[in-house]
């Protein structure tokens, strides 16, 4: 499709994807759902169609990220932010990672019955395990589905430790879940702040709420007992690493418990879509955001290995760096380190969940 400007969309295409030879299946087009021609525009509707997974455990061996086991409660993601990592996934499925991504999502309703049973195999070892790590567990169709608390609510039932990472304030519904697991010591919550600035946010992450509104959620959680970070995340070169001091101080206004940065990537078709979108919103700077990006991903639009794609290398990662350390020291922004204990951890029982 050609480049579009689609009111209230992240992304500026929605380009089939090449990776798993769609193109040879295209001419099927059972896929693809019927649009309506809106100023020579495709309307895209936002549509949710029920997946029935066999699991829902999520396991990774990675060395450079802090959990081993995470559960997604949803794929796609409509919050459309342009550079989320996790657009490539939608490709496995014969949709774009662009527009589709964000407007062709998958609810999985059975998330708690299926972790209900992972936790109770015998052997079963407990761990922390982490929510937001692909899509946002409280993006917009949450409040109609409630995937996300069905989870919490095991969790808690099971006092198994877990975190939880969004940029809604759509969190602080469940307060009447998260409290109790916060005074067990099995809950922390981390809030990404992306930008401050309302008019970087509407192109940026078009349907995700205003950075205010996320501050204030900080606010709220702490308040209410339950940890919460914040996540500088991603920080974009020349278009909001400006804001990285305004963030970490307005954090620590909030209450923030601690806090951390990470530098964009752009893996597999996030980079075309990024570019894409540059093009339609910084033209002017187009050519200075990926000289900035190549030179801290070893010279590549995008840098896969260990360690090194999540702080970035040379001397603008070098940079962001020291530039974070020293507002983490001038507004105070304590790091906190949340143990969350494994010890509490009780299976739970039969096919259904305990009555509380």
């Amino acid at each position: 499709m050609p480049v579009e400007s689609i009111p209230g969309r992240g992304a500026t295409r929605n380009s089939t994807p090449t990776r798993f030879n769609l193109k040879e299946r295209l001419e099927e087009g059972d896929w693809l759902d019927t649009v309506e021609a809106l100023d020579g525009l495709a309307k895209r509707r936002t549509t949710v169609t029920i997946e029935r997974p066999k699991t829902i455990l999520t396991r990774n061996a990675s060395p450079d990220i802090g959990f081993d086991r995470s559960v997604n409660p949803y794929r796609g993601c409509e919050h459309g932010c342009i550079y989320c990592f996790a657009r490539p996934t939608h490709a496995y499925h014969d949709l774009s990672p662009g527009v589709d991504f964000e407007s062709r999502l998958f609810v999985k309703p059975d998330a708690a019955a299926l972790l209900h049973q992972a936790l109770a195999k015998p052997g079963y070892a407990c761990a922390p395990i982490a929510m937001g790590t692909n899509t946002d567990p409280y993006q917009p169709i949450e409040e109609r589905w409630k995937v996300t608390r069905s989870i919490i609510e095991l969790l808690l039932e099971c006092k198994h430790p877990f975190t939880i990472t969004t940029k809604s304030d759509r969190v602080l519904r469940d307060l009447d879940v998260l409290k109790p697991a916060a005074a067990l010591g099995i809950a922390s919550v981390a809030l990404s702040v992306t930008s401050l600035d309302p008019s970087i946010s509407r192109i940026l992450e078009p349907r995700a709420p205003a950075g205010r509104k996320r501050m204030e959620a900080i606010r709220r959680l702490n308040e209410e007992g339950v940890p919460c970070h914040v996540a500088i995340a991603p920080v974009i070169p020349q278009i909001t690493d400006h804001e990285l001091e305004s963030i970490v101080e307005a954090a620590v206004a909030a209450g923030a418990r601690g806090g951390f940065f990470l530098p964009v990537r752009l893996p597999h078709e996030v980079a075309p879509l990024f570019r894409d979108w540059l093009d339609e919103h910084f033209p002017d700077r187009v050519a200075k955001v990926m000289s900035v990006i190549r030179q801290m991903r070893g010279g590549r639009d995008n840098d896969p290995n260990f360690f090194t794609r999540m702080r970035g290398q040379g001397p603008w990662a070098d940079l962001l760096k020291t530039r974070f350390e020293i507002a983490v020291k001038k507004y105070g922004l304590r790091q906190a380190k949340f143990q969350l204990r494994r010890d509490l951890f009780e299976p739970p029982e039969g096919d259904q969940l305990r009555l509380l």
